[in-house]
């Protein structure tokens, strides 16, 4: 069956999309919770507009988004953290206190577009990268340095 997404739906796609999904996965539940109506010709004809007059607002948000990634990419985000003299740190670092140390810096990145590429959790003094979600497809890695308070 296909469906026009009405928001985004993690894992299947975007808000005015057209995907194909089974029946019962729409009749279930993207339609009774409002995140998809059903693909009919009209709802096509009325996308096709709606996507006319959204194309130059989208342009603007990917300009933005892409600002925003240069401004990251030069940057190197300090965290401040309590630690010992050997530079082990008492917790580790999240990305809760990565999204705080970018929203004083002027950046509202919600901590769940926030991925930290380490494999292991941070526990020690140093430089790190994350990866953050800034718009859509678009992502910028985050160059942040933990240190002791």
């Amino acid at each position: 069956m296909e469906v026009i997404l009405k928001q985004d739906v993690a894992g299947l796609g975007h808000k005015n999309e057209i995907v194909k999904v089974k029946n019962g996965y729409a009749i279930n539940y993207l339609i009774p919770k409002g995140l998809a109506i059903i693909a009919t010709e009209s709802a096509k004809k009325v996308l096709k507009e709606t996507i006319k007059q959204q194309a130059h607002k989208e342009q603007r948000l990917r300009e933005e988004a892409e600002e925003v990634v240069n401004k990251l990419s030069k940057m190197i985000i300090n965290i401040p953290v309590k630690a010992s003299s050997t530079g082990k740190i008492f917790g580790s670092v999240t990305t809760i206190q990565i999204a705080e140390a970018l929203q004083k810096e002027g950046f509202n990145i919600d901590r769940k577009n926030i991925t930290i590429l380490e494999e292991d959790h941070i526990k020690q003094i140093g430089k790190y990268k994350a990866k953050a979600k800034i718009y859509k497809d678009i992502v910028a890695e985050i160059t942040f340095e933990v240190i002791a308070e």
